[in-house]
Parts: structure tokens; C-alpha cells; sequence
């Protein structure tokens, strides 16, 4: 079993994603927040697609790595925070439903890099189809927090 580092991430990783502008820009919301893991949630809705109708795979890679980064920073120190250093990600189908679901994990942990990985879901009919997943490098940035 890992070890929380900050008994407050849940508060810590709240209070970053409200700092962000654009998850608010896209009507983002952050329902699930545990440890080495959250979800975001967005709405389809027309300011965010692209041509075919579809969500744009521009915000489909903005909640894969904020929900991937955000898994990551439940296990940091109170006193540092987390950067995204790399990520790949496949789309595997159209990110068409009445809203996306990001779920973002740790697969590894460390002191200087953190290993996670995001699996984004379009929501349709009350069914979920994988429509992009993601693996992605963390860097921990010790003793400097947000602004």
C-alpha cells in the first residue's frame, strides 16, 4: 500500500482544479477524487466540438491529462506539486454521448517521476464506449507549490 503523503490531498487537488480556467472553459467538474485516482466529467455540448459533431480530441487530451495528472498529485507532499513531462495517447473510437468520463490512475509512483495512465469514455444511451486512452509521465516538482 502506498503512503498519502499530504493528508489533505483531497482539499489540495479541489482547490488546483478550480484554479483551472480552461476545465472551467470546457464546463468540467471533478466528481471523483481518491487516492491514485479521479474522474472528470464534461457535457457535450456545441462550444466543444469539432466538424462531425463529435467532441474535439483537443479537449478529449485536456481531461485525460488532468484527470491522469490529478491522480498523480494525491500522492505528492504537501509542499510540492506536479507537472505533465510527456504523454501518448491513442483515440480508439469518436468521443460521441451526452458527455465524456476521464478516469485517471497511478501506475507508478516515485519521489522525482510519477507513471499514470487516463482512460477517457464517451457516456451514451447510459452506455460507455473507450474512446481514447492515455499514458503519461508526472514530474514532482518538491517545495514549489501553485500560484
Amino acid at each position: 500500500m502506498l503512503r498519502i503523503t499530504d493528508p489533505n490531498f483531497v482539499d489540495a487537488v479541489r482547490a488546483s482544479f478550480d484554479k483551472q480556467t480552461a476545465m472551467h472553459l470546457i464546463h468540467a467538474t471533478l466528481p471523483l477524487v481518491e487516492h491514485g485516482r479521479t474522474e472528470i466529467h464534461v457535457p457535450h455540448w456545441d462550444g466543444i466540438e469539432q466538424q462531425h459533431g463529435f467532441v474535439h480530441g483537443g479537449v478529449v487530451g485536456m481531461i485525460a491529462d488532468s484527470s491522469a495528472g490529478y491522480a498523480a498529485m494525491t500522492m505528492v507532499p504537501t509542499n510540492a506539486s506536479v507537472l505533465t513531462v510527456e504523454y501518448k495517447m491513442n483515440l480508439m473510437a469518436p468521443a460521441d454521448g451526452e458527455k465524456l468520463i476521464a478516469r485517471g490512475a497511478v501506475v507508478r509512483p516515485g519521489r522525482t517521476l510519477i507513471v499514470t495512465k487516463a482512460e477517457v469514455f464517451a457516456v451514451k444511451d447510459g452506455k460507455e464506449t473507450l474512446c481514447a486512452l492515455m499514458q503519461q509521465t508526472i514530474m514532482v516538482m518538491h517545495g514549489k507549490g501553485e500560484r
